[in-house]
């Protein structure tokens, strides 16, 4: 099966073409680098002519409100348009849990956004809502530093490998168009203070982590239901353990 990942060489979709490849299926990175532009629309004709299923793991280079909205919306109508002209079978998009629970982010607005052009287009579609990433706690950490200083919420959080999101969009990929969304999470749930505060004993980092429950999170107040899956029942837990994944990336 010909199977398309735009973003192909990012965090996730260049796991999801080895995963692909490995399952014996004909996988392509499409990316700005191959000459595929999903905001501009230039080379999608030719990228998605053939294939089966077009995966979607790609991320805006700006968080900033207008210009992640532009890339989400726009990239995703172009790939849209480029699908049905195709005659594609399937659409799978990365997405975030409690995206339309934290709809201060403007980051979370745009994912929104994307979600609905998905959802209202008519097209086979499975959406893959992952928590946070185990990579990306640093830069949360970073995001939420004043000089020595990281203030973060107590919210619940329950974030997850880039490996096992990697597996979960795979498994999307090859599957029947679920027309919904899959969300998939970690197996640790605690506060996002506390996973930093581990992430920084691991490394050494000598910035100390004050709680605050009005801290924001690139925009949005959090509380204990924002960003983790509401329904356990309604979420697939994938195995990998924070304290297994800080001992085997002992710097970011």
């Amino acid at each position: 099966m010909k199977i398309l990942v735009i973003g192909g060489t990012g965090l996730i979709g260049s796991r999801v073409i080895a995963n692909l490849t490995g399952l014996g299926h004909e996988a392509l990175s499409a990316s700005p680098r191959s000459g595929v532009d999903a905001v501009t629309g230039e080379g999608l004709a030719d990228a998605v002519a053939g294939a089966h299923t077009v995966v979607d793991v790609s991320n805006s280079p700006s968080f900033e409100d207008e210009p992640v909205m532009h890339f989400f919306t726009a990239s995703t109508r172009n790939l849209l348009d480029a699908e049905r002209a195709a005659g594609v079978r399937q659409h799978v998009a990365l997405s975030i849990v409690g995206a339309d629970r934290a709809r201060e982010s403007g980051y979370m607005r745009a994912k929104c956004a994307q979600e609905k052009l998905i959802e209202e287009s008519g097209c086979p579609y499975s959406i893959v809502r992952a928590t946070q990433f185990f990579e990306f706690v640093d830069a949360i950490a970073d995001s939420a530093t004043d000089g020595n200083t990281v203030r973060l919420p107590h919210a619940a959080f329950q974030p997850i490998a880039a490996e096992d999101v990697a597996t979960a969009v795979t498994r999307a990929a090859i599957g029947q168009p679920r027309n919904g969304i899959i969300n998939i999470a970690g197996p640790e749930k605690s506060g996002m203070d506390d996973f930093i505060r581990t992430r920084f004993a691991a490394t050494g980092d000598r910035r100390e982590v004050v709680t605050d429950p009005e801290a924001r999170y690139f925009g949005a107040v959090l509380d204990d239901h924002s960003i983790v899956p509401v329904d356990a029942d309604d979420a697939t837990i994938y195995p990998t353990r924070f304290g297994d994944w800080v001992a085997s990336h002992p710097q970011s």
